[in-house]
């Protein structure tokens, strides 16, 4: 019974942070140091003194200036390979020439309220027609000139001329030309591989500034497949994981693309990927991030229906159970992965059943799942998530299996070893009814104290303390109590009574639960859902 979490994996980081600091192909090495006996290094005060007396006033008047030279240097450039094709050797100064005013033009970056003025100029087509020059040196400068004008740094504080700059350049094709670059650059140079890192930095930069860059740029290029075959390679580097997080933020909050990844056998691609990680672990921390990453995906890739399908044709569930089986840091993803597929989705929560998927589930419900590598600074939080998942995959099971021998099997299980399913349940219900009641006298604190916050407001607040696990473990009870088994209803009045409650309370929240259905997935199935919460409130 899952909602799918508007994750925002945004980070900014730079190349070289990705890779082997030891890697010198990448960063060469400083030259030796010049030290006077008083310890000061003279060199790096002479660059000082130098780069000082280079500086110039970053106005109107200069911005002209560079891009004057620029298209001058881009001019010469174009005419002596029109004149010497065959001659490369008599265009090389043109275009070592060229490379330097292309650098030159990263100053700007500096001022991004002159990007308007930049526009202005008709700039922007000589910049990213270079994309397809037939130097790729040039191309990859034209690759760095973009982040850095685009960098979310910059951009801050700038919003206008940020959405200038990035308007033009949506006009003007650059995620055509970006993309069309990026399929000629090579993994084996390293100049090519940072420019490729570059390149998906880019198309980040444009996301941040104007959203729909996100389903545009794969419904105009071949970016999804490119990153496909990248997260299918074996071997982990910086590019892989920033792949893995580019397609994550191009499934999050779009349907076209959860539904264009599928039908390009997205879904049995990034299944192979996770598969990679099912008996083993992480070695580094990037390449942990990178699994969530693809666990991410694969979630978003879950929304739609037909992915469900092929989610389960392709055998995902049994591949989730496995990883589960196995115990490893994947455990938890592959949960929430199960817990997306099974969401409305009655074929998966049968498929799940039928190989043996409560023998796994309901173990770790019970917190028997210690074993599972857990970050020291995060254990709390990770507990608390695992219940979280375990208490929706089970609500999730509830509600796509509603009759015939897999229910009773699903029921049986809160019957066997003296209800103990339903202690367990009735255990997280408190501890969540408690929290829940510390957020709202909290936040009726805050209205006392002259807070304005409209109702939407608070209960998302209270969802976000628990409310929503707490509603799941309502509904779950919910199932038990209409199943009319007479051990199970037994032991849930006790259980209240224990704790000072009664049904009324649980009406209470299934009450809440059911005022507050959207109707995200159509009228009808808002409908449906609140039918069967009411025959809960009346059964209780």
């Amino acid at each position: 019974m899952e909602v799918a979490d508007a994750r925002n994996p945004k980070r900014r980081r730079d190349f070289a942070a990705a890779y082997d600091e030891d890697d010198d192909s990448i960063l060469p090495p400083p030259p030796p140091a010049v030290r006077h006996d008083n310890g000061v290094d003279l060199a790096l005060l002479e660059a000082v003194e130098k780069s000082q007396a280079a500086v110039e006033v970053l106005d109107l008047k200069t911005l002209k200036k560079l891009v004057l030279s620029f298209e001058r240097r881009l001019k010469d450039n174009i005419e002596a390979r029109l004149k010497y094709p065959d001659h490369p050797e008599k265009f090389a100064d043109s275009e070592i020439d060229l490379h330097d005013e292309i650098h030159k033009l990263k100053i700007l970056a500096g001022g991004p309220e002159l990007y308007p003025e930049l526009v202005n100029l008709n700039t922007i087509p000589s910049i990213l027609g270079l994309l397809s020059h037939d130097n790729t040196d040039i191309a990859i400068d034209v690759v760095g000139l973009l982040q850095d004008l685009t960098d979310e740094d910059v951009l801050e504080d700038n919003d206008e001329p940020a959405q200038a700059l990035v308007d033009a350049l949506i006009e003007n094709n650059v995620l055509e030309l970006l993309v069309q670059n990026l399929l000629r650059l090579s993994e084996n140079d390293p100049d090519e591989m940072a420019a490729i890192y570059s390149t998906l930095a880019t198309i980040e930069n444009l996301i941040e500034v104007k959203p729909a860059v996100a389903e545009m740029v794969c419904e105009k290029t071949k970016l999804m497949r490119w990153l496909l075959g990248k997260i299918k390679v074996r071997d982990f580097d910086g590019n892989k994981q920033y792949s893995s997080e580019i397609l994550a933020i191009l499934l999050q909050n779009s349907t076209a693309n959860q539904k264009r990844l599928g039908q390009i056998n997205g879904v049995d691609v990034v299944l192979q990927a996770v598969a990679m990680y099912k008996s083993r672990d992480p070695k580094t921390p990037d390449e942990e991030e990178m699994v969530e990453n693809l666990f991410d995906c694969l979630c978003c890739l879950l929304m739609p229906l037909e992915n469900k399908e092929r989610f389960l044709k392709a055998e995902g569930v049994e591949l989730m159970i496995i990883i589960m089986n196995q115990k490893k840091s994947c455990y938890s993803s592959a949960i929430r992965a199960l817990d997306f597929a099974m969401t409305n989705y009655t074929p998966a929560c049968e498929r799940f059943v039928d190989v043996m998927g409560l023998k796994t589930a309901f173990p770790a419900f019970m917190g028997k799942a210690s074993s599972i590598p857990m970050n020291k600074n995060m254990k709390k939080r990770y507990k608390e998530e695992l219940e979280e998942r375990l208490v929706s995959l089970i609500a999730s099971l509830f509600g796509g299996i509603l009759r015939g021998s897999r229910k009773e099997r699903l029921l049986s299980k809160f019957v066997e070893n003296e209800c103990e399913k339903i202690d367990r349940l009735m255990e997280l219900y408190m501890r969540y009814a408690n929290r829940v009641k510390a957020e709202t006298e909290r936040l009726n604190q805050l209205e006392l104290d002259d807070l304005e916050m409209d109702e939407e407001e608070k209960y998302n607040r209270r969802l976000e303390s628990g409310l929503y696990t707490l509603q799941l473990i309502a509904v779950i009870l919910g199932h038990l109590w209409t199943s009319e088994h007479p051990k199970m209803r037994t032991r849930i009045e006790l259980l209240l009574k224990q704790n000072k409650l009664t049904k009324r309370d649980v009406k209470n929240i299934l009450q809440e639960y059911h005022d507050n259905i959207g109707d995200l997935d159509g009228p009808e199935e808002k409908e449906r859902a609140q039918t069967k919460i009411q025959k809960f409130i009346s059964a209780f």
